[in-house]
C-alpha cells in the first residue's frame, strides 16, 4: 500500500536469541538454570552464552558453520542453544544413545567444524573420530565438557576453560535473514536412515511461542527437563523457558520416578514433558516413590497415544496432560488436543479417550489435514476414513540437509507428508491410527497396530507393548505383539491373546506374543523397525499357531 515501508524501525528478523536478551533484562537475578546445588541467574546465563560465542568464534566458527554437541541435559547444553547461533553458526545436537559408527556418519554428513562432547560420552566420541580419520575425512575440533574446572583430556580444549579465557566484548551476529539456519536436527532413529532436518531462526521463534502457549506456561515457569535437549531442541522448550523467564531444572543420571517426584516437590515444578513411557513410569511407580504434588503440573507428551488408563491415572496423581503430535520436521510439537470445558463433565474413561487424540494445529501452524496421498483430497470428517496426516505452515522445516530429492518428496503437493495415518473426527480433531509402514494387512483387512497396543495396555500385567506384522503364508500378515511385563507380574501368551480377543475383533488380536524388553530411542519411542526385523526373522506363523479370523 502506498506509504508503507520496511525499515529498521518496523522490521527485524525473528530469532529466539531475542528471548535471551529480554530474559536477562527483565529476570536478570532470577534463576535460569539449576543442576544439583549449582544455579545460574539469567544475567549469568547470558554472560556465559556470550563468552561461549566469543570462544567459538575464536575457534573459527562463522556463519553457517555447524557445531555438533554430544551431551546430556546440562547447563552447557542449554547455553549452546544460544551461543552457537550467536556466532551465526548452526547447532547440531546428537542423540546420546548413538554408537560411535552413527556419530561418525552424522559428523561427516553435517561437516561439523567443532565437536563438543560431555566427558561421559568421551569414549564414543573418540571412536567416532577415529573412524572419520581412517576414512580420510576431515576432523572437527574436539572440545570437552566436564563437571569440574579444566579437568578434560590432555591437549583437548575444555568448555569452562574456553569460557574463562574468551575475549570480552563479543557482538552477537544476528541473522541477516530470519530464514537463516539455526539448527540441524537428525531424525530420532525410529528408521535406520536418519536425515538432517534444517530449522530456521524464523521457524524456531514461531514454534517456541506456540510451545509456550500450548503448554500454558505462566510467567516465570519452572520446567523439569526429562525431554532430551537434543530432541528437536527440547521440543523448543530451551528457547521457551527464556521467552517466559523460567527456571530450567536439569537432572543428572537416568530418569526415575523417585527423582522426578522429588524434583517436582523441591523446585515447585509447573511444567515438564515426556514420551508416553515417562507417563507410564510415573503411574506405575510404587506408592513409596510417589509424592503429593505442590500444585497441578502440566506435562506435555507426544509420540504414540498414551493408553487411556495411563491418562486417567495421571489426572489422579495431579498432572494435567497435554497430548500433542509432531515430527522432527515440524520443530517438534505441531498439534495438541485442546481441552474444552464441557468435556469436564464426561466420565473419566471418556475424558481419557478424548485426551488420546492428537487434536488440532497449534496457533503458529497453518493447517493439518488428513488426505488421500494420491489424489490429495481431504478425507471425510467421520472418524473412520483413514488418510495420511499432512501439515503446512511457518513451522515446517526448511528441508533435509544435502538431500533435495527427499525434501521435494516430503513436500510434494504443497504439504509436508508425515507418513502417519489418521482420521478426522466430526469436531475437527485428528487421531492417529498408525504409521503407513506399521499398518498390518491380514486377510485383506487393515489392522491398526495402535488399536491393538491400546488393548494390550489394558492388561494389568503389561508395562509396555508394541505390535508389528509377522509373515503368514495364509493371511499374508498377522499381528505379533512384543510385551514387557511389570515387575513381579506374570502372564502367558494364551492369556494375553484371549484378553485381546475379548476387547477387539478376532482378526485384530495378536497371533504371537513375545515377552521382551522393547528397543527404544532416547526419546522413548519404540524402534519398530527392529521389531519388524525380529518378526520377519521368526518366519511365517506355523499352521498350529494360527487361529481363525
Amino acid at each position: 500500500m502506498e506509504g508503507s515501508v520496511q525499515c529498521d524501525a518496523n522490521y527485524a528478523p525473528l530469532t529466539p536469541l531475542s528471548f535471551l536478551e529480554r530474559a536477562a533484562l527483565v529476570y536478570g537475578t532470577r534463576t535460569a538454570v539449576v543442576i544439583g546445588e549449582r544455579e545460574y541467574s539469567w544475567r549469568e546465563t547470558r554472560d556465559r552464552c556470550l563468552a561461549g560465542a566469543s570462544a567459538l568464534a575464536r575457534l573459527g566458527v562463522g556463519r553457517r558453520d555447524v557445531v555438533a554437541v554430544l551431551a546430556a541435559n546440562t547447563p552447557a547444553m542449554y547455553e549452546l542453544h544460544f551461543s552457537v547461533p550467536m556466532t551465526g553458526g548452526v547447532l547440531c545436537t546428537l542423540n546420546t544413545r548413538h554408537d560411535a559408527s552413527m556419530v561418525s556418519v552424522l559428523l561427516r554428513h553435517s561437516e561439523a567444524r567443532v565437536f563438543l562432547v560431555e566427558s561421559q560420552f568421551g569414549a564414543v566420541a573418540r571412536d567416532a573420530l577415529a573412524m572419520l580419520s581412517s576414512a580420510g575425512a576431515s576432523l572437527p575440533l574436539l572440545v570437552t565438557i566436564t563437571d569440574g574446572d579444566g579437568d578434560g583430556s590432555e591437549g583437548v580444549p575444555e568448555y569452562e576453560d574456553l569460557l574463562r579465557t574468551a575475549p570480552g566484548g563479543f557482538e552477537i551476529r544476528w541473522p541477516a535473514d530470519e530464514r537463516d539456519p539455526i539448527s540441524l536436527n537428525y531424525t530420532s532413529g525410529t528408521t535406520s536412515r536418519p536425515k538432517g532436518v534444517i530449522y530456521s531462526h524464523r521457524g524456531a521463534y514461531l514454534n517456541t511461542l506456540a510451545t509456550a502457549l500450548s503448554n500454558e506456561m505462566p510467567t516465570m515457569p519452572v520446567y523439569l527437563w526429562t525431554v532430551p535437549m537434543f530432541h528437536c531442541n527440547g521440543w523448543c522448550m530451551v528457547w521457551a523457558t527464556a521467552a517466559q523467564g523460567g527456571t530450567s531444572v536439569c537432572m543428572t543420571g537416568s530418569v526415575s520416578p523417585k527423582v522426578v517426584f522429588e524434583k517436582i516437590v523441591r523446585h515447585r515444578v509447573t511444567n515438564m514433558g515426556g514420551a508416553p513411557t515417562v507417563l507410564s513410569m510415573l503411574v506405575d511407580a510404587p506408592a513409596s516413590e510417589q509424592m503429593p504434588l505442590p500444585g497441578r503440573v502440566l506435562i506435555s507428551t507426544g509420540g504414540a497415544p498414551p493408553p487411556p488408563h495411563v491418562l486417567a491415572k495421571m489426572d489422579e496423581l495431579g498432572f494435567n496432560v497435554i497430548h500433542g503430535y509432531g515430527l522432527t520436521e515440524t520443530y517438534g510439537p505441531a498439534t495438541l488436543c485442546v481441552w474444552k470445558p464441557e468435556w469436564d463433565a464426561l466420565p473419566a474413561a471418556e475424558r481419557a479417550r478424548i485426551r488420546a487424540r492428537q487434536g488440532v494445529p497449534h496457533v503458529m501452524l497453518e493447517g493439518v489435514e488428513i488426505k488421500d496421498p494420491v489424489t490429495m483430497a481431504s478425507v471425510p470428517s467421520d472418524g473412520h476414513t483413514v488418510g495420511e496426516v499432512m501439515l503446512r505452515g511457518n513451522t515446517v522445516m526448511s528441508g533435509y540437509y544435502k538431500d533435495a530429492a527427499a525434501t521435494a518428496e516430503a513436500m510434494r503437493g504443497g504439504w509436508l507428508r508425515s507418513g502417519d495415518l489418521g482420521v478426522r473426527h466430526p469436531d475437527g480433531y485428528i487421531q492417529l491410527k498408525d504409521r503407513s509402514k506399521d499398518i498390518i494387512i491380514s486377510g485383506g483387512e487393515n489392522i491398526s497396530s495402535i488399536e491393538v497396543e491400546s488393548a494390550l495396555f489394558g492388561h494389568p500385567a503389561v508395562l509396555d507393548a508394541a505390535v508389528v506384522a509377522r509373515p503368514d503364508d495364509h493371511w499374508g500378515e498377522t499381528p505379533c505383539a512384543f510385551v514387557t511385563l511389570k515387575d513381579g507380574a506374570k502372564a502367558t501368551e494364551a492369556e494375553i491373546v484371549e484378553f485381546c480377543r475379548e476387547r477387539l475383533p478376532r482378526y485384530m488380536a495378536p497371533r504371537t506374543v513375545v515377552f521382551a524388553e522393547l528397543p527404544k530411542t532416547s526419546t522413548g519411542k519404540t524402534q519398530k523397525y527392529l521389531l519388524r526385523e525380529k518378526a520377519r526373522a521368526m518366519g511365517s506363523l506355523p499352521k498350529q499357531g494360527r487361529s481363525k479370523l
